[in-house]
């Protein structure tokens, strides 16, 4: 019997998009995406110019929204097909997302904010605790991430620097083994070196866990840290009528 903090090998894609369109209150098409797909463990950058609709693509991915039209499957589960407290479920259990500004709570502690994912997912809780305690496990995380937990152990994150921060809300999105990691622009306070270093870890953890990931930035450079860069603009294009 396998373990339950693996991350479970599907046939199914982690991410799958077809034939997706989404517009704001009926307007022009902000997307238009025939098809996208992310596979079991894979690490995939995708790249766009800002207001191109990247935050918006992958609140899509996650469930937060829904398209105008087409499909989007996590796990091979249609989200458009699921009422919102499945989607809320699917979300809470089976994706981690890194948001480009932490959305950390800042009278809670670091561990604290890192175990906040278990309070609202069993899946997530019971893979926490498969092999340790959760309060070890969140530990484990902040520490594969260059952090120190015993220091952070009751220090509210208002108090860490930004980097810290987003080491944090990185840990958070982590724990419990995911199968995909949503990251919005999670380098971006970033200088280059501890840029790749923080990368680097949270690839590290993420293969332990065969987590799939995809990463929006608009910086091309990251690119070969992963192994796959898209660009939106590729994407996104409309689907030209066929000729009669």
């Amino acid at each position: 019997m396998s373990s339950p903090h693996i991350a479970a090998v599907s046939f199914d894609p982690a991410l799958d998009i077809e034939d997706m369109s989404f517009s704001w209150n009926n307007r022009e098409p902000l997307l238009m995406i025939r098809k996208f797909s992310v596979q079991c463990g894979e690490r995939v950058l995708l790249q766009g110019a800002s207001g191109s609709g990247k935050s918006t693509l992958l609140a899509l991915m996650a469930g937060v929204m829904l398209p105008s039209s087409g499909c989007i499957s996590v796990l091979g589960r249609n989200l458009t097909t699921l009422s919102s407290s499945r989607r809320d479920t699917l979300r809470a259990s089976h994706v981690g997302f890194v948001f480009q500004m932490f959305n950390l709570l800042p009278f809670l502690s670091a561990r604290d904010n890192v175990l906040l994912p278990c309070r609202f997912s069993a899946v997530r809780d019971a893979r926490a605790r498969a092999t340790r305690s959760r309060v070890e496990e969140a530990d484990h995380l902040i520490a594969s991430l260059g952090l120190d937990p015993s220091r952070l152990a009751s220090t509210p994150v208002a108090e860490l620097s930004i980097g810290q921060q987003q080491r944090v809300a990185a840990a958070r999105a982590l724990i419990g083994s995911p199968e995909l990691l949503l990251a919005d622009e999670p380098t971006s306070a970033l200088d280059p070196a501890t840029r790749d270093s923080f990368l680097q870890l949270l690839f590290s953890e993420c293969a332990r866990t065969l987590t799939s990931v995809v990463l929006v930035s608009h910086d091309p450079s990251l690119s070969v840290l992963f192994d796959r860069s898209v660009r939106l603009e590729d994407l996104n294009r409309p689907t030209v009528p066929q000729a009669v």
